[in-house]
């Protein structure tokens, strides 16, 4: 990994030097837009809508366009006055259960490294902070945007992790909330009883992205000149007429397929014998 980014946590009187990291990475399959016939790639220009010239890159602005539909142009020299933390410092406020901080304000997650001037104070308030069982609350300035964070201990490491501002979160406004919706007590003592059939411990290893896998074998396949396949998907199911029915039958699914998996990893496991 490389670091992108080069600071200090400041906790009270104490500074830690620290290099950051981007923690997660996406795995998608990326395109390129291109000619049908030939494959070329599509190329696009920076054409400005009044003159129809196109623009060099040195001589683009940011514009703020108003209600009326005129536009503010904005120069460097309107954003450098602006107060955005310059100083590279990850500014300890407070310390709070993490329980406290719902996830949706989560945004993105980066792994701190110490510098070796900066290991035992780094070591220091990792472990104070794992035994307090809290989060603190800091504030950084990453990519010219300040942003609320969390830091808290992921296998020994530091992962600072980015939040929205609360204004950054949507109301959930919908109409059924309003709604009276009776519910019968049969209804979710069963609804109960699935959730407690499909209790298990989460293993991230056991999930895995069958549609990008699928995406690249067809790719591998045009690669290598094969005919593609098109494999049809299951049927989706309709909405529940019967909502005991369907809860109880899925509660019945869930204790087969558990009672399957049970029974598999009991079984065990066949020598193999070895040659002489």
């Amino acid at each position: 990994m490389r670091s992108i980014w080069k600071g200090a946590i400041s906790f009270g009187l104490v500074t830690i030097p620290v290099k950051l990291y981007s923690a997660t990475e996406q795995k998608d399959v990326s395109f390129h837009q291109v000619h049908r016939e030939d494959g070329g790639r599509i190329r696009y220009k920076r054409v400005c809508t009044v003159d129809g010239e196109e623009v060099a890159y040195a001589d683009i602005a940011k514009g703020y366009e108003l209600p009326t539909g005129d536009m503010v142009v904005l120069t460097d020299d309107d954003f450098a006055d602006l107060p955005l933390s310059s100083s590279r410092r990850i500014d300890v406020l407070q310390f709070t259960p993490v329980d406290q901080i719902d996830p949706i304000y989560f945004a993105k997650s980066y792994f701190l490294e110490p510098d070796a001037q900066g290991a035992k104070p780094y070591v220091l308030l990792r472990d104070a902070l794992e035994r307090s069982g809290q989060v603190a609350i800091v504030k950084v300035a990453l990519r010219q945007r300040e942003s609320l964070a969390t830091l808290r201990v992921r296998d020994g490491i530091f992962v600072l992790e980015t939040m929205l501002w609360p204004d950054e979160v949507r109301t959930a406004d919908f109409g059924f909330l309003d709604e009276d919706i009776d519910l019968r007590p049969q209804e979710l003592k069963m609804a109960e009883s699935l959730i407690e059939t499909m209790v298990a411990d989460f293993d991230p290893s056991e999930y895995k992205d069958a549609y990008r896998e699928a995406l690249q074998e067809v790719i591998d396949a045009k690669v290598a000149g094969r005919e593609v396949v098109q494999v049809e998907g299951p049927a989706e199911a309709g909405p529940a007429v019967d909502l005991m029915a369907a809860l109880r039958a899925s509660v019945d699914a869930a204790k087969r397929e558990r009672e399957g998996t049970q029974k598999k990893k009991a079984e065990p496991k066949k020598k193999t014998r070895k040659s002489a």
